[in-house]
């Protein structure tokens, strides 16, 4: 092994080429670089080995049900109920059985790319998958509670197939034909709503990108919608847009 150079150590581990026995071989090799590389390797396995970890972990609702009988498994969540601006969005998706994707978490724990990549994934390989949007004036008229049960429950209802189970994050819904469980964190807990937390997170966050164009001085591409300093200030100097939701204060107070 000595005979290879440093950066032909690195593409075998980048072309993922390394047996047992090169690495017991690299051990024992006492250049600084190739020791450097294998200590970049080792936390790499440990990094994927807590992934697969996490992953499994996840898994357990799903299998659980898949057990007592039910195959095709909704997990829904929702992005978008905390914000001052914008509309509340929630996806839901069936996952097949064999489904990995190693990293996939609570959307609010990855950054856009992995959120972005990680859409196209489960948008490719997702059974079934909608995204339902609500918009703020349905928001102001019925409540943001009942507008995320609406949202919820419109996804579910536009599956094709139909879910025969449905785990839904943190919220009860009523009126469905299959039995849904709520999960406290679940996007945490469960793969399936932590997959349709990323369908909702990547879809409202490309909606609120728009809006940013059509009124660039409330900043939406950074907060999307949601009450910082600057989007507060921007509201007291410009007023409401029409993509305000006015039943929420600080938005309420400043309509005249």
């Amino acid at each position: 092994m000595k005979s290879k150079t440093i950066s032909e150590i690195k593409k075998l581990f980048e072309q993922e080429e390394i047996t047992e026995e090169i690495i017991q071989d690299l051990k024992n090799d006492e250049r600084k670089g190739v020791q450097a590389i294998l200590k970049r390797y080792k936390k790499q396995k440990q990094k994927d080995e807590q992934l697969k970890e996490q992953f499994m972990k996840m898994t357990s609702y799903e299998k659980h049900f898949r057990n007592d009988g039910f195959n095709l498994i909704a997990g829904v969540d929702e992005a978008g109920r905390g914000p001052l601006a914008g509309p509340v969005v929630a996806a839901a998706v069936i996952l097949p059985s064999d489904f990995k994707l190693y990293g996939l978490t609570d959307s609010k724990q990855l950054n856009d790319n992995q959120r972005e990549n990680f859409y196209k994934t489960i948008t490719r390989e997702a059974i079934a998958y909608y995204v339902s949007v609500i918009n703020n004036k349905k928001i102001d008229e019925i409540n943001i509670f009942e507008a995320t049960k609406l949202a919820m429950t419109d996804a579910l209802n536009k599956l094709e197939p139909q879910p025969d189970y449905a785990l839904v994050d943190a919220v009860q819904l009523n009126g469905l034909h299959y039995p849904t469980a709520p999960i406290i964190k679940g996007d945490q807990r469960s793969i399936t709503i932590a997959a349709a937390s990323v369908l909702a997170k990547v879809t409202r966050d490309n909606l609120m990108k728009k809006i940013h164009k059509e009124f660039p001085h409330y900043d939406f591409q950074s907060n999307m919608g949601y009450g910082t300093k600057h989007h507060i200030e921007q509201i007291q100097m410009h007023g409401i847009s029409p993509y305000h939701r006015q039943s929420f204060a600080p938005v309420k107070t400043t309509i005249k």
